[in-house]
C-alpha cells in the first residue's frame, strides 16, 4: 500500500517511510492512495469472527504485502491481548468498553499495534529511533507502556502541567527505562504544536530519528478501526444490524477510524460527535465554517483540543463528498455541568459509571436518538477511558462504585520523574539536543 500526503496527492512512500516519519515535510498527514472495500462476504459474517482475526482482515487489505501475513499475525496477536466488548445497558443503548489494555483507555489499541510495526521495522544497526509525543491524558500512558522496554527506542512525552489528572500524570512519569515525560507549562495545543515544529524543524532531523506516535502516525489510526469492525460483529450475534456510534472527539482521530471503516464498508448510519465546550468540529457542522479556537481546559481533559489535527484527514476522505461528510457526522457539545449530571444519571439509571469523556459520549446518543426517533437501530456509545483515571469528578457514592485495578494501586508506589519546560520550541530544541 503506498500513501500520500494530505497536503500533497502526488506524493506516494510506502507504509514504513509513512510511520516513521508520521508526518510529511510538507505539514500534511499521510493517507492510504486506495481504501478498499472489504467484501460482502466478511462483512456479512463478521459474527463468525474473532476481535484478532478482524484486525488481521481490516489491516492485511489496507497495507497488502508491506508486512508478510504470518508477521502481522503476531504483531497483532502481541499487540491486540485485550478485550473489547459491547455491554447492553438498556434496550437500544450499548457502551463498547475500550478500557482493558494496560493503560486502561482506547489508545491501547493505536499504541501497542504501533509499537510492535516499529519495533519490526527496525533494522539492526539502525539509528535510535526518537518518539516525540503531546499527549492531554490518555495518549501518553499507552504510548508509554506500548514502547517501555523496546529495543533502540526512546519516547519523550509532552504534557500540559496541571491538566491531566493524578493517575494520568503517574502513567506518563513512573515508567524509567526508555521513557521520559516534558511538562509543559502551556495547553495540549502547546505540546502538539512543539512535536509538529520539532518534526520540521532541519537540525533535530539531522541528529535525531524523529517519529511520532500521536494520532497523526497512520500507524495509530489503522488499528482503531478494529473495534468498529469488533463491535458491529458482536452486535450482529445478537441479531442487530443497524447501528449508529457516539464517539467522545478531542484531536478526531477516534471517529477518524471509525470513519475509516466506513470507507471500507462498514455499515454504520450515522456517527455522532460528541465534545466538551471545545466544540470546532460541532460549529463546523452547524455552520459550514471551519474555525480553529484556543483550547479551553474541562474535566473531560484528553478532549481538550481547539485545532484537531486528525480533522485534515476526515476532510480529505470526503473532499469529493463534503455534503455526505455533514450528513454522516452530526456534533454535539457540552459542558462540565452538563458533563457531571450525566454520570450522575449513568449511575442511577444504569448502576454504572463511566469517565467524564464517555460521559457526553452517551449524553449526545440519547439526545441524538431523542430527536431521530430511531427504534430500529442500536446505538453505540464509546467507553475511552476507566472511570478509576478521574477520581476527583465523582460524587462519593458514585466514586464508590468503581473497582480500582491492580496497576493502579501500584502506581504511586513507583518514584515519578519528569522534566518542566515553558512553550519555548528553542528550549523543548536544546532539550532534545543536549539529553541524547
Amino acid at each position: 500500500m503506498k500513501f500520500y500526503s494530505t497536503n500533497n496527492t502526488d506524493l506516494r512512500v510506502g507504509f514504513k517511510e509513512a510511520v516513521f516519519n508520521s508526518m510529511p515535510q510538507d505539514k500534511g498527514l499521510y493517507m492510504p492512495v486506495e481504501i478498499p472495500r472489504l467484501e460482502n462476504k466478511f462483512l456479512n459474517n463478521l459474527d463468525q469472527y474473532t476481535l484478532p482475526e478482524i484486525a488481521f482482515h481490516v489491516s492485511q487489505n489496507l497495507l497488502g504485502d508491506d508486512i508478510p501475513a504470518d508477521d502481522l499475525k503476531a504483531i497483532i496477536h502481541d499487540a491486540i491481548n485485550f478485550y473489547a466488548p459491547v455491554v447492553k445497558l438498556e434496550d437500544k443503548v450499548y457502551v463498547l468498553e475500550l478500557f482493558h489494555g494496560p493503560s486502561l483507555a482506547f489508545k491501547d489499541f493505536g499504541a501497542r499495534f504501533m509499537s510492535r510495526v516499529m519495533s519490526y521495522f527496525l533494522e539492526a544497526g539502525e539509528k535510535q529511533l526518537d518518539v516525540l509525543v503531546a499527549t492531554s491524558g490518555d495518549t501518553g500512558g499507552a504510548v508509554a507502556l506500548g514502547f517501555l522496554g523496546v529495543p533502540n527506542t526512546r519516547v519523550t512525552i509532552l504534557y500540559p502541567k496541571g491538566k491531566v489528572s493524578n493517575i494520568q500524570e503517574l502513567q506518563l512519569t513512573t515508567n524509567g527505562q526508555n521513557i521520559r515525560a516534558l511538562e509543559i507549562d502551556g495547553t495540549f495545543d502547546d505540546c502538539q504544536a512543539l512535536v509538529k515544529q520539532a518534526f520540521t524543524d532541519q537540525e533535530l532531523n539531522e541528529k535525531l530519528r524523529l517519529t511520532s506516535a500521536n494520532s497523526i502516525n497512520i500507524a495509530r489510526l489503522i488499528p482503531q478501526t478494529f473495534y468498529y469492525f469488533n463491535a458491529y460483529a458482536q452486535l450482529l450475534r445478537e441479531g442487530i444490524s443497524k447501528v449508529v456510534f457516539a464517539v467522545p472527539s478531542g484531536n478526531f482521530g477516534n471517529i477518524g477510524a471509525g470513519l475509516l471503516a466506513w470507507k471500507m464498508g462498514l455499515p454504520v448510519g450515522q456517527f455522532i460527535a460528541a465534545t466538551n465546550a471545545n466544540d470546532t468540529v460541532p460549529s463546523y457542522l452547524k455552520t459550514g465554517v471551519y474555525q480553529p479556537k484556543p483550547s479551553i481546559a474541562t474535566l473531560s481533559n484528553a478532549m481538550d483540543v481547539g485545532n484537531p489535527s486528525n480533522w485534515v484527514r476526515i476532510a480529505d476522505l470526503f473532499k469529493d463528498e463534503p455534503e455526505a461528510l455533514k450528513k454522516l457526522i452530526v456534533g454535539y457539545t457540552y459542558n462540565d455541568e452538563e458533563t457531571l449530571q450525566a454520570i450522575r444519571d449513568i449511575s442511577k439509571k444504569y448502576n454504572y459509571v463511566v469517565c467524564p469523556h464517555t460521559a457526553i459520549a452517551w449524553k449526545a446518543l440519547t439526545a441524538y436518538q431523542d430527536e431521530q426517533n430511531a427504534k430500529d437501530t442500536a446505538g453505540v456509545f464509546l467507553s475511552t477511558a476507566h472511570p478509576c483515571k478521574f477520581p476527583d469528578v465523582f460524587t462519593q457514592d458514585v466514586a464508590g462504585k468503581i473497582v480500582i485495578p491492580q496497576q493502579v494501586k501500584d502506581l504511586d508506589k513507583k518514584p515519578r520523574h519528569a522534566t518542566s519546560l515553558s512553550t519555548s520550541f528553542e528550549e523543548l530544541k536544546t532539550y532534545l539536543l543536549h539529553n541524547v
